[in-house]
């Protein structure tokens, strides 16, 4: 029963939409009104308002992060396992690709994997967090960095974790990433994909 329930409660709080909450709030658009449709914080980012895509990044991110320490935290008194904290992290990463307030649509989920990635060990987050920003600073397509940190993401968490659950959890979670991302792929391949920084209407004025 406790299991299901760290499964319900991580999923819920996946759901949470900031990129959503956080556009209404700023009085902007409905991020899945424009660029990518993707309502997350690089999406956000091309209004132009830096700050409410940070809020969107730190939001999304911290809902994966907030779920793991949760379950660890409760672990103790409910006899939670290392397989729980890990069902947490796979939960809330789900919540958000599959967002029971959004028609159970959501967004891509790399801001709340990198999340759930400092939970399960902050040196895993962090070495993958490098990857992204290498890729990102030298390519400046966010969806490239992300399928980088994704394809790096399972084998650095077989060096640097030493549970299996947390690692099945990891493995699942970048095989979600390279499904959400077919569409990215796909425009890569094309030359059409739109990078990071780029204003809605430049988005839309690519062939």
């Amino acid at each position: 029963m406790n299991t299901l329930i760290v499964g319900l409660v991580s999923y819920l709080i996946g759901s949470i939409p900031f990129a959503v909450i956080v556009s209404r709030v700023f009085g902007l658009a409905d991020p899945r009104s424009y660029g990518s449709g993707n309502p997350g914080a690089t999406n956000v980012l091309r209004t132009g308002n830096k700050l409410a895509a940070l809020l969107t990044l730190l939001g999304d991110a911290g809902k994966g992060l907030v779920a793991v320490l949760l379950a660890r935290a409760l672990a103790p008194q409910y006899g939670l396992a290392a397989s729980d904290i890990a069902l947490a992290g796979f939960a809330v990463f789900f919540g958000h690709l599959h967002s029971v307030f959004l028609g159970f649509r959501g967004g891509k989920g790399v801001a709340t994997a990198a999340g759930v990635l400092f939970g399960f060990d902050p040196w895993l987050g962090l070495a993958v967090l490098a990857v992204w920003v290498a890729v990102a600073a030298a390519f400046r397509y966010s969806s490239l960095a992300a399928l980088a940190a994704a394809s790096a993401a399972p084998l650095l968490a077989v060096i640097m974790l030493s549970g299996g659950d947390y690692t099945t959890a990891v493995l699942c979670m970048s095989i979600l990433l390279f499904w959400r991302h077919s569409e990215n792929i796909q425009k890569l391949r094309e030359g059409r994909e739109s990078k990071i920084g780029e204003k809605k209407d430049q988005a839309a004025d690519k062939p």
